[in-house]
């Protein structure tokens, strides 16, 4: 009974350790984060993952919406790059690998896995009408991969998912549960029920951030709100994908018009 104490004390004592450890800000809302995975290695998942998605689907042929999307990523792509810059956090952009893709897909969603790697889908092309509403989108899901949302998630879902395995084993022994939990994390499927809760902090954090980043990018962070009006406008029994976990429409049209006067001192035309 003494060495199970004793081991139970170690193994508290490296747990608080390694939370402290990997205890970070999130970067312009200050929140402190629990990162436990190693940046690193979900990254190597990431550009494997995205590579793997590309094989399977048809990259669109509309030239203008393609170049729509990839001309609005460079632009906040820069304005991201300049911001850690200028505030001492590049490093959190290393082994970044940015790629901006638009799919044949009519599902309304987008997202950002780690290190730049984004998707459009056709589907949400529409709602965002001209490239000030694609740079809302784009805005919000490169702020999931700037803040590190999908490691959060991945760290949740492990230890809800697989039972708190670490991540080399998980990889080892269950790969098809674990590739399925990183696309979930990242966006790229249903959602998980577990972190839902969690998710919604996600999102409206990456309304923030993203509002702000189309601002520097110059683009007016006034259609933000619009842009979701827009999407809420679906309606219908079930919402689109990519509102499934984001918080009621009330709350995001509030939230954004609060840091409104914030992000315009950001937005050059």
């Amino acid at each position: 009974m003494k060495d199970i104490k004793q081991h139970l004390i170690l193994f508290g004592f490296l747990l608080s350790l390694s939370v402290q450890l990997s205890c970070t800000q999130v970067p312009l809302t200050g929140r402190r984060q629990i990162k436990l995975l190693p940046n690193s290695t979900l990254l190597g998942m990431s550009f494997t993952s995205y590579s793997d998605f590309l094989k399977d689907k048809r990259l669109s042929t509309n030239a203008q919406q393609t170049a729509m999307v990839k001309n609005t990523g460079e632009r906040i792509q820069q304005a991201v790059e300049k911001y850690m810059k200028d505030h001492g956090k590049e490093k959190m952009l290393s082994g970044f690998d940015w790629e901006f893709n638009l799919v044949e897909d009519p599902t309304v969603n987008a997202w950002c896995m780690p290190g730049g790697k984004v998707v459009f889908y056709t589907g949400i092309m529409p709602i965002c009408k001209d490239e000030a509403g694609v740079a809302v989108v784009m805005g919000h899901e490169i702020a999931h991969a700037i803040a590190n949302h999908g490691n959060e998630r991945m760290s949740q879902g492990l230890a809800v998912q697989l039972g708190g395995i670490g991540l080399a084993v998980a990889l080892h022994d269950k790969p098809s549960e674990t590739q399925a939990l990183f696309m979930t994390a990242y966006g790229v499927g249903s959602t998980i029920g577990a972190v839902l809760p969690f998710s919604r902090l996600h999102e409206s954090e990456a309304d923030y951030m993203g509002l702000i980043f189309m601002a520097m990018a110059g683009y007016d962070p006034r259609v933000a709100p619009e842009f979701w009006g827009r999407m809420a406008a679906l309606g219908g029994g079930k919402p689109p994908e990519m509102l499934s976990t984001h918080p009621s429409d009330e709350t995001r049209m509030r939230k954004l018009n609060e840091k409104m006067p914030e992000a315009l001192k950001y937005y050059q035309k």
